[in-house]
């Protein structure tokens, strides 16, 4: 491997040939760093021969949805959204529920673009993603969604330094995930406890955690942040009423977790 494969920059070049090859695609998006950068990119190759699709679900924030609309719409670019039910089959939040998300997901996508005579489905997953618990990304394989930064060899380091470097303002955005990762597996989930955690997590971002998991726990809600702001939520807490603002929303008990924030920290199979 030659020195340049290690640069970002030739990972990007090798990235816009890839997608030059491709007459149009469908980018999956979501809003977050990989999605808007896949976004970013493949305007740069394709120009207009791209559309954006959000899927919206009852477990996606509505914060989420709304930045979506807002960052395709500041880049130019052609977006649509389309508003799914929530899945039966996963209704039970069981522990493939990420295999059984995806797979229903984009086979609406799948559908949508074969419908528009669009050849490619892209999806944002980097490198970064193979090292993580991923069942969902078996189905994107299995339905043929085409993962162009992955193949690029663009890991999240990667992703941020070129959004940074291009002017994107979503590069130190941090990580997000659907509403069902903060609730254990094999409990049925309700549309009212979703909003509750969506509530609870806006809260805790506005008083300054932009890290954090409201893990739910039946009545008890766990925080969780990044290790040294663990103490913060204390302090926090006597300044503007975590406690109480948690029980207002229908928490018995509210606590932190000591060990702090890890990603996957519900799944059976994460850490």
């Amino acid at each position: 491997m030659s020195q340049s494969d290690h640069n970002p920059d030739a990972r990007y070049k090798s990235l816009l040939q890839s997608l030059r090859e491709m007459d149009a695609a469908v980018v999956a998006f979501s809003g977050g760093l990989d999605s808007t950068f896949l976004l970013h990119a493949a305007r740069q190759a394709l120009q207009d021969n791209v559309l954006a699709v959000t899927l919206a679900t009852p477990y996606m924030s509505k914060a989420e949805i709304k930045e979506a609309k807002c960052a395709a719409r500041a880049m130019g670019a052609r977006h649509e959204i389309i508003e799914l039910p929530f899945p039966e089959s996963i209704r039970t939040n069981p522990a493939d529920r990420c295999y059984l998300c995806k797979h229903s997901l984009f086979s609406h996508l799948m559908e949508m673009a074969r419908k528009k005579g669009i050849g490619h489905v892209l999806d944002g997953t980097n490198l970064d993603d193979l090292g993580d618990y991923r069942p969902g990304l078996k189905a994107l394989r299995e339905l043929g969604v085409e993962s162009p930064l992955l193949a690029a060899g663009l890991s999240k380091q990667d992703l941020r330094t070129l959004a940074r470097a291009h002017g994107l303002d979503v590069w130190d955005k941090p990580a997000a995930a659907c509403l069902l990762t903060r609730i254990p597996h094999d409990r049925r989930v309700d549309e009212d406890e979703l909003r509750r955690i969506e509530q609870a997590e806006l809260f805790l971002k506005d008083i300054g955690f932009s890290a954090v998991r409201l893990r739910s726990h039946d009545d008890i809600a766990r925080i969780e942040v990044p290790p040294e702001q663990v103490a913060e939520v204390v302090r926090a807490n006597a300044e503007h009423g975590i406690d109480k603002r948690l029980k207002e929303l229908g928490y018995r008990h509210v606590t932190v977790d000591l060990a702090g924030y890890r990603m996957g920290s519900l799944n059976k199979n994460g850490t």
